[in-house]
């Protein structure tokens, strides 16, 4: 294999710090709703990435069987109710609790492919994930305590992530027959989609924001998306999915960091206990579940 153009592991830094941003320019955007800020991050991702589509995956949309047509609708549907989700927990709870408990997703996959695909537990798996739920509880505990609307948020946030496990279980199918490129625009097109009919049934205004929020949403669109996901996708030609998973675990850290210095949000003692009980039952799950197959840098789709 030829030697990378870049080192692949400061782009994974870089990814993650990039993925870091989404949290932060949710709570930005206050005043939009949740539905509007995802729609317009997918919207403007999809209007980015179609020039490239079409010049180079065009005639993939032809050899798209009905049947791959009908599970990326519903991957689609799915994707955009975990950002209606995760996006609406942020107006309940802080950057910290929301992140670290959406970013138990790669348990609920786990969990997923257990009953799916009848995949077994190793001892040190089933140890981790009691490590990771010890910890949101701590969390979504201390939470309570400050207030039912934040645990609220937690409970959105746990949603945005069950939803987001669906959905990439739907892409593991897909994506044997897809391309990554052309399987991420008809997902996010179709999210996109999903995301102005729920808008329109709501009443939702789609042009009365600010400069301030069209930055915002356009800074969604760029930021975590393509200087988050697309260079986790070019690492993964030169380093192993469980290496960048573990890159990725560090997300909650700095969404928590960014959140102090942009948003002058602070942590709580039961947040950094219970986060950094998750974070470490997710650095263990990630090290006893090394199958490629089962255990990916899913959330790429959801930051």
């Amino acid at each position: 294999m030829r030697l990378p153009p870049f080192n692949p592991y400061i782009a994974v830094v870089i990814g993650v710090a990039s993925v870091s941003t989404a949290a932060v320019l949710v709570k930005l955007a206050d005043g939009a709703p949740a539905s509007i800020i995802a729609n317009y991050r997918l919207l403007f991702a999809v209007i980015i990435m179609a020039p490239y589509i079409f010049i180079k995956h065009r005639n993939e949309f032809r050899l798209i069987h009905k049947k791959d047509w009908a599970l990326s609708t519903i991957a689609g549907v799915l994707l955009a109710f975990h950002f209606i989700l995760w996006f609406e927990s942020l107006d309940y709870t802080s950057v910290a609790s929301s992140v670290v408990l959406v970013s138990m997703q790669p348990i609920f996959a786990f969990l997923g492919t257990y009953f799916i695909f009848q995949e077994r537990f190793s001892p040190g798996a089933v140890i981790s994930m009691v490590i990771a739920v010890l910890g949101s509880i701590i969390i979504s505990w201390g939470d309570f305590r400050i207030s039912g609307i934040a645990l609220f948020g937690d409970f959105l946030a746990l949603m945005g992530a069950v939803t987001v496990t669906a959905y990439f279980l739907l892409g593991q199918q897909l994506r044997k027959r897809l391309s990554l490129m052309t399987y991420t625009f008809v997902v996010y097109g179709i999210s996109s989609i999903t995301l102005i009919i729920y808008n329109l049934i709501l009443q939702h205004d789609f042009l009365g924001y600010s400069t301030h929020h069209w930055f915002v949403f356009l800074g969604l669109a760029v930021i975590p998306t393509f200087f988050g996901h697309s260079l986790f996708n070019w690492a993964l030609k030169w380093l192993s999915t469980s290496t960048i998973s573990m890159g990725i675990v560090f997300e909650p850290i700095g969404a928590a960091i960014l959140a102090y210095l942009i948003l002058d949000e602070g942590v709580t003692w039961s947040q950094f206990l219970g986060g950094t009980i998750v974070i470490f039952g997710l650095f263990l799950f990630i090290m006893s579940t090394t199958r490629k197959s089962k255990v990916t840098i899913s959330r790429k789709h959801h930051n």
